[in-house]
């Protein structure tokens, strides 16, 4: 305990509450796009497809902390950061969100722990993907009750989620650590 929290700069705690506002913006941005989504695809009985088509944007920042800082813990806070945020903006899922953000921190938080923190590249990145769609999605499938679907529903939302996670919170978030490191905003 003492080594990680020697291993917290001010840099480090700077960078991880940026982080967590940016995307807390971005949370909060997409909540607009979360209700007319729905409102699309609840007449053709598709609108549990609006979660997963969209979740990927939030849990961005969990991945993009932990390959930009490097350090454990770090997703979870920018997530939870994020989350909270996103509340106190006005997001449309009020304290609730709260517990997502720390449901999706810990699941991004999950793939770079099986590396043992030292694969920040592609395998880190697609452990995460990963464990954050398979977490994030047993919290979906209790929160919303998923268990009532069918068994083919049930794996299309899951391939859904897993998709939207691997392009926004894999693709992107990578495609955003490398350009910041090109341009030595950070450092690796």
């Amino acid at each position: 305990m003492k080594k990680w929290l020697e291993s917290w700069h001010l840099k480090n705690i700077i960078m991880v509450t940026l982080i967590g506002v940016a995307c807390g913006l971005v949370f909060w941005v997409m909540d607009p796009i979360y209700t007319a989504l729905t409102a699309v695809l609840t007449p053709l009985g598709l609108a549990p497809f609006t979660n997963a088509i969209l979740i990927g944007f939030w849990t961005m920042g969990g991945p993009l902390a932990l390959m930009i800082i490097r350090i454990p813990g770090s997703g979870l806070l920018a997530e939870f950061f994020g989350a909270v945020v996103e509340m106190l903006i006005g997001g449309i899922w009020g304290a609730a969100t709260l517990i997502s953000g720390l449901i999706q921190g810990f699941g991004s938080e999950l793939g770079f722990a099986f590396t043992g923190y030292k694969q920040y590249n592609w395998f880190g990145m697609t452990l995460s993907v990963i464990t954050t769609t398979v977490v994030t999605f047993g919290w979906e499938l209790i929160r919303h009750d998923y268990a009532g679907f069918s068994l083919g529903m049930i794996t299309a939302l899951f391939v859904v989620s897993l998709i939207s996670v691997f392009l926004f919170s894999g693709v992107l978030t990578m495609a955003i650590a490398k350009l910041l490191e090109r341009t030595h905003l950070i450092e690796k």
